[in-house]
């Protein structure tokens, strides 16, 4: 997989990379949101790990930009943080993350939930495969005037 650090401590982006390398993953890292924002746009990463507080643009705010880019594949969002108040965990939830990990990250935690992030995204790119395909073959039944496929699937 392909995963984006976005991580204002150089020790921890550091120690991050060599561990999901060592995993055999692709990893991009940044310092801040504003960073990680920019590989974003120009990058198919299909995990992100965040910290919440960052400087130039926090976890939070790179969330609802990462959200709000109308981009086709999903991307899985992991927001890391010291905070462990239930609230600052829902709030980082609603905001737009699909897991939360509290610092100091046990490599453990880290590593099922970046496997259920991965069982996530495959499945996302399945049905994303899938609605192409259902729409490919729609277009070719309306350009011979059968209807709508999806109308006649049962």
């Amino acid at each position: 997989m392909k995963i984006l650090i976005a991580e204002d401590d150089s020790f921890q982006r550091i120690l991050l990379r060599k561990i999901l390398e060592k995993w055999n993953h692709e990893v991009t890292v940044t310092a801040d949101g504003v960073e990680a924002l920019s590989e974003i746009k120009k990058g198919d990463h299909s995990i992100v790990i965040t910290d919440w507080i960052m400087p130039n643009m926090d976890g939070i705010e790179l969330i609802r930009k990462i959200r709000s880019i109308p981009k086709g594949e999903y991307i899985f969002i992991i927001i890391m943080t010291s905070k462990t108040e239930k609230d600052d965990m829902v709030k980082g939830m609603e905001t737009g993350a699909d897991d939360f990990i509290a610092k100091p990250i046990d490599m453990r935690e880290l590593e099922v939930r970046l496997r259920a992030g991965e069982r996530i995204v495959r499945l996302e790119q399945k049905l994303s495969l899938q609605n192409s395909q259902l729409q490919a073959a729609n277009a070719e039944m309306r350009m011979y005037g059968c209807g709508q496929l999806s109308h006649r699937i049962r």
